[in-house]
């Protein structure tokens, strides 16, 4: 007899996409909201289980608290940023339902289990790692001494299974868009780069890059990029086409969709027919006849982690492209009419305002559609944060501010936390305040009334963002 089972991204700030799925645990510049993808998966191995995604649907603390007293497990997703306002949320969740076994789960809770384990008892249970079997086993209610892959406490004190294989099989796991249609409203689902309404699933789990700072392969789900078949892909996106008609656009979220390329050339050649508009991750090093093939198939963007315009930054986080091999992947993105939206982060190890500088000026010269600029975040379980930590370059305090935007925990001897915080607002400033790019977005918002709606929302929302971290960055200087 399975357990009656909910699944939580839990309420935090508003507007906070930091939860299950996101890459990037803050509130952005602008609305932007994640599918709790992860959550999904697990959702989908548990008959009559539940999810419930707090942020996206707006829902605060009491709203989940009344509706969590029937459940038996809750599985919660959780992550460094707002570990102790989880447990909070988790120890209301008790009050009502003393009886229900509380689950957390999330990178965090994989490297530091004891974080969430406590003696107060409010969470009963982590699941490390990939967590989608392991939460269907506790759904099951198999004796927790013979589950893989989970931490809790006993009488004596924190037990520690063993580890749980990755799922390599990944053909075997449900259609998570299944569970979106069932438990979701995909229209409280929006990214500022992607066409609304979108859909974002994943071809593929693992990275077979070293980035010191990359969470998820480092935490979650390993360096070997294990892939569903292209068969079993292009079913789940016959299925969006059938029941999602007016989804706009499909996102493939994998870490780096492109890293296997005789793969992404078979799918691009597959899905041609279907005449679906997807976009995905990728590295700035693809070469011009699989950018073709993707082109040919569907392809309108790609999101790529360009981060830094330096190759001595570039080389120290271990990225493996150099400028010029972006230089040129970047040229034949363009000439082939593939949309870009680039990433990009300051404060990455032997960061200076000369390197800061660079990213700028390279940002300009390459010159995405779009862009985003992130402050480096150590994360536990990352070599990033060994490395800060082993330097004594990790600041004390919290990543957030109190309006859940991100802010900085590292600092190094010749630049300040606060210092760096500034340097994010030159950048998007310098980037986005060009004429020629304010008269892009001018000419798109006249085009489509829609898209202008959704750019001064944004505008607004983006200053609102840059004045807040001012205020803290100079209060703090």
């Amino acid at each position: 007899m399975m357990k009656k089972t909910l699944l939580l991204n839990p309420p935090c700030f508003d507007q906070f996409d930091g939860g299950a799925g996101s890459r990037y645990q803050a509130r952005r510049e602008v609305r932007s909201f994640w599918y709790p993808t992860w959550l999904c998966y697990a959702a989908g191995l548990i008959p009559e289980s539940r999810v419930i995604d707090a942020p996206a649907q707006g829902l605060q603390v009491n709203d989940v608290v009344s509706l969590v007293k029937d459940y038996e497990l809750v599985v919660m997703y959780t992550n460094t940023p707002t570990l102790s306002i989880d447990r909070d949320t988790a120890g209301k969740i008790k009050e009502v339902n003393p009886n229900a076994l509380i689950c957390f789960v999330g990178p965090h809770v994989t490297i530091q289990p004891e974080d969430a384990l406590r003696e107060d008892r409010v969470v009963d249970v982590v699941a490390r790692g990939e967590f989608d079997l392991t939460v269907k086993e506790l759904a099951e209610d198999k004796d927790l001494k013979d589950i893989k892959g989970i931490s809790y406490r006993n009488g004596s004190g924190v037990v520690h299974n063993a580890d749980r294989g990755f799922t390599v099989d990944l053909d075997t796991l449900p259609f998570v868009t299944k569970i979106y249609e069932r438990d979701l409203n995909y229209k409280d689902y929006e990214i500022p780069y992607l066409r609304y309404p979108y859909l974002s699933i994943y071809s593929g789990r693992g990275c077979p890059s070293q980035c010191v700072y990359c969470l998820w392969p480092q935490t979650m789900m390993g360096h070997k990029y294990r892939v569903r078949s292209v068969d079993n892909v292009i079913e789940e996106l016959r299925y969006c086409k059938e029941h999602f008609p007016d989804v706009k656009e499909i996102f493939f979220d994998d870490d780096t969709f492109t890293a296997n390329r005789k793969r992404v050339q078979e799918f691009s050649r597959k899905v041609k027919d279907l005449g679906i508009m997807w976009s995905a991750t990728s590295r700035a090093n693809l070469d011009r006849e699989t950018l073709r093939e993707m082109k040919e198939g569907g392809l309108r963007l790609l999101v790529v982690g360009y981060e830094s315009g330096n190759d001595e930054i570039l080389k120290n986080v271990k990225k493996g492209i150099t400028i010029d091999q972006a230089r040129q992947f970047t040229g034949e993105c363009k000439s082939l009419g593939i949309q870009i939206h680039g990433t990009f982060m300051l404060g990455l190890p032997g960061e200076n305002r000369s390197s800061m500088e660079d990213t700028i000026r390279f940002a300009k010269e390459m010159d995405p559609d779009t862009m985003q600029v992130s402050i480096a975040s150590p994360y536990p379980g990352t070599e990033f944060y060994e490395y800060c930590k082993k330097n004594g370059y990790l600041k004390t305090g919290n990543m957030l501010s109190a309006s859940g935007h991100q802010l900085c925990n590292i600092e190094y001897p010749d630049l300040p936390a606060e210092e760096i915080i500034l340097w994010t607002e030159k950048f998007y400033k310098q980037f986005y305040f060009r004429p020629r790019v304010i008269l892009k977005i001018v000419k798109k918002m006249l085009q489509d009334p829609a898209e202008r709606n959704r750019r001064l929302r944004e505008g607004l929302q983006f200053f609102k963002t840059m004045r807040s971290r001012r205020k803290y960055a100079q209060k703090s200087c």
